[in-house]
């Protein structure tokens, strides 16, 4: 039976750069990457310095290429669950049914953002319709933007979008969850609520045209903020029993530690700001305390060596 040092579970950049770090550190390491990334739809990442406007799949190919050097095993398959043994070992069992085994492991999974059913969202997703003003507010500066919050609340995300645009519309699809004072904010900052019912977005190609509402009436809009919520791409930390936020992301200590002894959880399924650099930072010190823990394990202390004796 070989034993890993460690087992990450997620190829996005906080398992691919936690793998980097292990690596350097001549661990062995055994990534699984099932390519459902969050951002596999997106025009182009941001806020990430010498990476501006790189296409996802583009980061990703860079960052695999650069974790072949150091010994980094991948195998593009699913951990449909994982456990903890008798030892104090992880086992992680595949969708092949083979388990795996290892002293640590790293959950690095991200999450699904829940998109709303109206027509026309999932196929302008990454391309007119966005959950992050930060990641893609820039591209759209000064043209019409709105926010879609049904039976959410959308309040902060509209007020931020007057940074990029005085064209600001806030759609309720009938569903309103503002409170009297955030109204009155919101109508004071110039920011029209519109409370009818959503039909579908109306678009030419990949270019977001119209709200169309399902009385007959449209209002145009150039590109769609949405607070729809999101969730776990995988609930082996929940399995594990790992403490969660009532948003659904997992706590962690700042050095990604979850509540489990040899558990580490990085990214956005951690947390912490949804943001690429953000996630492969986690990943990196997770990386570094998971190498610290098992140097501890493997250094000899006088007090042990008399313990032995």
């Amino acid at each position: 039976m070989e034993i890993q040092d460690c087992i990450i579970v997620g190829g996005g950049p906080a398992g691919l750069n936690a793998a980097v770090v292990l690596g350097r550190c001549r661990r062995k390491v055994l990534l699984f990457d099932t390519a459902t990334y969050r951002n596999r739809y997106s025009h182009g990442m941001h806020n990430y310095l010498t990476r501006d406007d790189i296409l996802p799949p583009d980061f990703i190919d860079i960052s695999r290429k650069e974790i072949k050097k150091y010994g980094v095993k991948t195998i593009h398959r699913k951990v449909v669950n994982a456990r903890k043994n008798s030892d104090g070992n992880f086992v992680a069992k595949d969708e092949k049914g083979e388990l795996h085994y290892a002293k640590k492991m790293l959950i690095a999974t991200g999450l699904w953002d829940n998109l709303p059913t109206i027509p026309g969202f999932r196929e302008l997703y990454g391309k007119a319709v966005f959950h992050c003003p930060y990641c893609d507010a820039w591209e759209v500066r000064d043209k019409a933007l709105g926010v879609y919050a049904r039976n959410k609340n959308g309040f902060e995300l509209a007020l931020a979008l007057k940074g990029w645009s005085d064209n600001v519309t806030y759609y309720a699809d009938g569903k309103n969850k503002l409170k009297p004072s955030e109204v009155e904010t919101l109508c004071l900052n110039n920011i029209p609520i519109v409370s009818y019912p959503v039909e579908r977005l109306k678009a030419d190609g990949e270019k977001l045209k119209a709200i169309v509402f399902e009385n007959g009436e449209s209002r145009k809009c150039d590109a769609l903020f949405f607070v729809n919520g999101f969730e776990q791409q995988c609930n082996l930390a929940e399995t594990f029993g790992c403490n969660m936020t009532k948003k659904g992301v997992v706590l962690t200590n700042r050095y990604q530690q979850t509540n489990i002894e040899g558990l580490y959880v990085a990214g956005d399924a951690a947390k912490d700001m949804h943001f690429v650099v953000v996630a492969a930072a986690e990943g990196a010190k997770a990386g570094v305390l998971i190498n610290k823990e098992l140097q501890k394990e493997l250094t000899l202390f006088p007090e042990k060596e008399k313990q032995l004796a």
